[in-house]
Formats: C-alpha cells, structure tokens, sequence
C-alpha cells in the first residue's frame, strides 16, 4: 500500500504550485520595487510576454529544486540522508560555470563558493559553514530555494522534513538561513493535513532554534494583523529587515520574512499569495516559488483554480538542467512521481508498478501536450483537457468541434529545445527524450463508432536546421480502444524536437478523443552519426550537435571529424542519451591528442556516475566505474597506442556484464556491487583532447 490519493495530489499541487510561482516571478527577478510597481503595478498573472521573453526557462530555483533531491534515489532513499551525501550530488550533476547556480564567483555567490569547496573536497556541511565562508555569505536566500521537494516527500511529517531541509541547506548555508529554510520546509510538511495558517505557525514554531529567526516571525505575523494592505507591510518590513540592513546580494532574512507575509495577508488565496511575493521585489522568483508550493500543498489543486488560469500557459512544463541531460524535459507529473516514490521507499511502502512516460493521472495533468506549434490551425482548433476532469478517467481528453476531411488536427509533446525559441540569457543544455529506433506506444479510445483516424509523428531538424516531419501509420480510434505502436524511422542521428498525434476524418466529426497512455521506455534499436557533419568552418554551434551535453570545457563539431572533446582539468563528459538506455553497444574512432586518458562512456547518471572504457598513458587499457569521487578499475590490460592516430573503439554493457574493444584488444569484466543498469552514453577526456569519428549506439540482448 502506498502513499493515499490525497497526499499524491497535493505533492502534484506542491509541484505545480513551486513552478507557477517561478515562473509568474522570474520576468522581474532582480527588479527594484519601484519599477515593478510603475511598470505592472502588481504581478497578478504572467508577464513575460510584455517582456519578450519565454515562460517556460530554465530557471535556479526549479532546476536545483528538483536535481538536488536525486539524492534520495541515488543513495538508495536512505532514511538518513547527509549534507555530504546531497553535496556528491551537487558534483555529480552541477555543469561547472554553465547550470543550476548563479556563477558569480567565490566570495560573491554563496552556491558557486560552496561548488568550489566541494570540488576542492571539503565536504558539506563544512562547505556551507560560517565557519569557512562567514556571516554574510552564508546567510544568504539559497537555502531556501532548493528545499522543497524535501519537504514534499515528508507528507504529515515536519520533523523528518525539518530533518532533510537542514541537510539540503547546509551544503551551501548556515546560520539563519538553514534554520528558516527548516521552518519553512515543517510548515510545507504540515500543510499535508493542515490548512489553518495560524496553526501551522504555531505548530512549527519548536523548529526554530535561533531567537533571530524567533523574533523575525513574531514580528512579521504581528505587522501583517495590524494592516490589510500587503503595501504597508512591504513599507514596514523594508524599513526593518531591508536589503540596505541586510547585506550581500540577496540575504535570507527580508526574503524569508516576505514569504512569510505574503502568506498572511493573502490568506487562502494562492492567486493573491503568489501575486505578493511576485510584486513585492527583492527574490521575486524564488519568493513566489516558495509561496506557491506551500499554499499548492495547503489550498489543493482546487485553490488553483479560483483565481487565473495559471495552469493553462504552463501544460506541466519544466526543465531541469543537469549534467543528466537525458532528464531535462521534463513535467510536474514525472517529477511528482520521484517525489511519491521516495516518499514511499524511506516508509517501507510498496509503490505502483512503473507508469507509462505519459499517463495523464493528476487531475488536470496533460504533462506539457499542446496544439501542435509547428502546424497551423486554422480549420479545426482541437481543445486539450484531462479525461478525468469529464469523469472520463485519467487520460488526454482532444475534443474537436468541426474536425472534417480537409479540417486535420495536430497535438505534440516537446522531446527536445524548440528551435524557434530564444533561449537567451538561460543556460539550457538537455538531450531529447526520443531517439530513432525506439518504439513508440499509444492506447487511445473513442466514445463514438465512427471516431476519427489516428497517426503519429515527429518533428526533426536536418543538418541545415530546417524543420522535417515524419509520420506513421492511420489507425482508426475505437469505442473499446487501440493500441498503436510505432518504430522511429532513422534520421541521420539528428534532433527529434517534438512527438505528435495527428487527427483525421472524411466526415465532420464533434466529440472527444481519449489518450490513455504513451511510452517509449526501451533503448533504441540503433542511434548513428556518421562523418563530417558541419557545413563548414562558420558552423561551430549546429542546432544537432546540441542533443549531447557536455560537463568539458569544450564540446563541438569539427571539420575534421564528427566531434572533438578537450578539458584541461580530469572529468571531461559529453554525454547523450537517457536513462531509458539499458543494455547497448556504444562505438566510434577515436584519434587522442594532449591527454592522460580518454575513451568512451555508457550508463551515465550524471557525469561523476558512469562506466567507461578508457586508454591513458599510451600504455593503459581500463574498464572502470566511477562514483562521485571514487573510480573503481573493473578490469585493465597494458597496450600500446599512439597520439593523433585512429583507433576503432567499442563499449558494451549488458546486466552488469561489461566488454570493450580497442584496435584488435577486448577487456571483459563484470560488477557484482551495485551495478549502473542505465543511463547515456558518449565521451571521456581528463587533461586533453579526444578527436571524435562517428557516434553509433545500438541495442543489444546478450553476449
């Protein structure tokens, strides 16, 4: 038995409600108050239109949100999980200088000075202490930002969640900064079972242990009984806890008491909570990110809906942007199940048999589905809802009013970056979802005998980043259902941007059509890239070449060769693929300049998690597995090799069975303990570069 229902909805609600503060936040991130306040006068809905810029980002706050808890999975959900254990996973999946934390160098941002510490292998807590880093930059608002999920996982139990919020905060925090990141992270826990505000001040008072923090909530609960206008209570909190009494570029204390505000005077109202902390400057992002998950658990998806349609815009979309690129398309579903999972894992509770990659079984859900933005709708304009908002069941409910032969509709999921989208100013590295050769399955059902037909398809990007379609077979949807399956023609190894269904039918049909599920979780039969891919010598950054994401320094076609990989420091990665790859075959040539070793990876999680296949020294031969700081030689044979010449390579890993070939030698070794059993595949280089021939992965069923 698993976690209730309810707690599941209101984990989705937490999700929903973290990422709809955020993003209704982080167009004016950074503003002063005055100029939100002349420009918008309040934030109450999305405003990143009038600002030209994207709604869906890849924004701090989401992407160390949900990266950082992979720590409870990647330990094992171990109940007692450490700050040093959730440090690991800030190296395993942080893309030095490129993702997840504001790069303003040490002394200046407390993350990216916490980062250098645990490089430098001074473990957390020590890497966030007051101790090593000071009052100042210690005490800052991060400790707040990435706790969530944390306290998600810990449904009814402030004391576990007060538990792991101070272990995730203390890796780059200390002082008052981990202690309100507990107290709020009790309250989040809390509100599972509790909606009453002051109750939940109350009852989690017993988490605070510093009178600083004592005293700032006392304060703040007393200034917002006295005044209704939340205005006056930013006036008064400004004149007391101001960024100009605080210092350092964005302290913990009048961030933390504005959450705590726009909590009271917004009531149980989510609209008017997250417009607050929206409107009312300073962290704006991380402030309504903050107040939106709270009240999403308190309120429910049902206090969503009273104000704006803040679900709409959005479709469940977030990305997560980690050395693990493979998970960085991503939805509030796929993200609330890891959450429900580790929740139940750390309890001891059986969880649900793994769902398909779509289900749709939120209320609401559609997990990032829309009208298809690379077709025109002119004709028949389909409408997107959840099945189970019909009374209907879980599913993707497509309602056409005058879908007729002429009249086609197309709905899509992203798989990959748009490549219409500006991506400016947003350090976005992912891998897609969908690759060539593997199998696609859709269940759909019809209510009407004479539904319409059915067909899937993708969309790609060629080598001269134009737009290509391909399409599968018709099926017609029937009352008792279908079930359509689709193997992914080859491309050339190049981007799929995007996994549709298009509608059709001879005569005009009005009704609905119900999505059940969609999956592809298998390895791709085959995944190629061949020869020299660039158009020519201006073509340095190709929309294709970003399907692998690269922890090295440099990562790139080459005139010369497909690829070339160069790090000047040990740990270069470049990976592609996702944790859908199994049991396959990774290939190449491989040409080796200034380097102490290089060579191929497979069933990467991140790029300190991962087998590979490497030569070093012009004499060495190694199988090993690396995890976090430790590498294990599973198995190593002396050769001989030479620079700037090729050699053909491969890498197999099936079970924990592994093999790997260069020139005429095989190494073969198996891992008895705790053997990676998925993950990408691509390229390793410590101090050097690596000139990279062709790319093949192919799927394999046994030795």
């Amino acid at each position: 038995m698993g976690l209730s229902k309810k707690y599941k909805d209101k984990i989705y609600a937490g999700v929903l409600g973290k990422m709809i503060g955020v993003y209704l936040g982080r167009p004016v991130e950074g503003w002063p108050y005055q100029s939100i306040i002349d420009r918008f006068g309040e934030i109450p809905y999305y405003v990143h239109e009038e600002l030209k810029l994207p709604l869906i980002v890849a924004d701090d706050d989401l992407s160390g949100t949900f990266a950082f808890f992979r720590a409870m999975e990647d330990n094992g959900w171990k109940k007692e999980l450490t700050a040093e254990e959730i440090g690991e996973t800030w190296l395993n999946y942080i893309i030095e200088d490129r993702s997840i934390l504001w790069w303003g160098g040490i002394g200046n941002s407390t993350e990216h000075t916490a980062y250098l510490h645990l490089k430098q292998g001074i473990p957390a807590p020590r890497s966030g202490s007051i101790e090593l880093n000071g009052p100042v930059l210690s005490q800052q608002i991060g400790a707040q930002i990435f706790m969530d999920a944390y306290a998600m996982m810990c449904p009814g139990d402030p004391e576990y969640a007060n538990y792991l919020v101070r272990a995730c905060a203390s890796v780059s925090h200390d002082g008052i900064a981990v202690d309100a990141a507990g107290f709020l992270g009790a309250m989040e826990a809390a509100a599972f079972d509790e909606k009453k505000l002051d109750r939940l001040f109350d009852d989690n008072l017993r988490f605070i242990q510093t009178e600083e923090l004592c005293s700032l909530v006392d304060d703040v609960r007393n200034i917002c009984s006295r005044e209704n206008d939340w205005r006056k209570v930013r006036e008064k909190l400004d004149e007391k806890y101001g960024y100009h009494i605080y210092p350092g570029p964005c302290h913990m204390v009048p961030n933390h008491a504005m959450v705590l505000a726009a909590l009271l005077c917004a009531g149980d109202s989510f609209s008017e909570s997250i417009k607050i902390a929206a409107s009312a400057a300073w962290d704006t992002d991380c402030n309504a990110g903050n107040v939106g998950c709270l009240n999403g658990i308190r309120l429910g998806l049902e206090g969503m809906e009273e104000g704006p349609d803040f679900r709409g815009p959005v479709s469940d979309r977030i990305l997560v942007i980690t050395s693990d690129g493979g998970e960085g398309i991503s939805d509030a579903v796929k993200e609330t199940r890891r959450i429900v999972r580790s929740a139940e894992a750390v309890r001891g509770m059986k969880s649900e048999e793994k769902q398909p990659r779509f289900a749709f079984e939120y209320p609401g859900s559609v997990q990032g589905f829309s009208i298809c933005p690379y077709v025109e709708h002119i004709k028949c304009v389909p409408l997107i809802s959840n099945g189970n908002q019909a009374g209907a069941g879980n599913g993707l409910r497509v309602t056409f009013d005058t879908l007729a032969e002429g009249a086609n509709a197309n709905i899509s999921v992203a798989t990959f970056l748009d490549i219409h989208e500006e991506y400016r100013n947003y350090e976005t590295y992912v891998s897609p979802t969908l690759y060539t050769g593997q199998e696609v399955t859709v269940c759909l059902d019809c209510p009407e005998k004479n539904g319409p037909k059915v067909r899937p398809y993708i969309w790609y990007a060629d080598r001269e980043s134009r737009l290509k379609r391909m399409c599968g077979e018709w099926v017609q949807a029937l009352p008792q259902g279908v079930v359509l399956t689709w193997n992914i023609p080859d491309n050339g190894g190049l981007p799929i941007l995007r996994f549709g269904l298009e509608f059709a039918s001879v005569s005009r049909y009005q009704g609905d059509v119900f999505v059940r599920s969609i999956d592809w979780s298998n390895t791709p039969v085959r995944l190629e890239q061949k020869g020299i891919m660039m158009r020519d010598m201006w073509d340095t950054d190709p929309f294709w070449a970003k399907m692998f994401v690269s922890s090295a320094k440099h990562f790139s076609p080459n005139l010369n060769c497909t690829y070339c990989i160069s790090h000047d420091e040990p740990g270069g990665v470049a990976t592609i693929g996702t944790r859908d790859f199994k049991d396959y075959t990774v290939s190449s040539v491989l040409k080796f300049s200034l380097h102490k070793r290089g060579g191929l990876v497979a069933r990467s999680v991140g790029h300190r998690r991962y087998y590979a296949a490497a030569v070093s020294g012009g004499d060495t031969f190694q199988i090993i597995k690396r995890k976090d700081s430790e590498e294990k030689v599973l198995a190593e044979i002396r050769i001989s090799y030479m620079q700037f010449e090729k050699y053909p390579m491969w890498f197999s890993v099936c079970g924990n069975k592994l093999q790997a070939g260069f020139d005429n030698i095989v190494l073969i070794a198996e891992d008895k303990e705790d053997a990676y059993m998925c993950g990408a595949a691509g390229y390793l280089v410590d101090e050097g570069a690596v000139f990279i021939d062709g790319f093949c992965l192919e799927k394999i069923k046994e030795y």
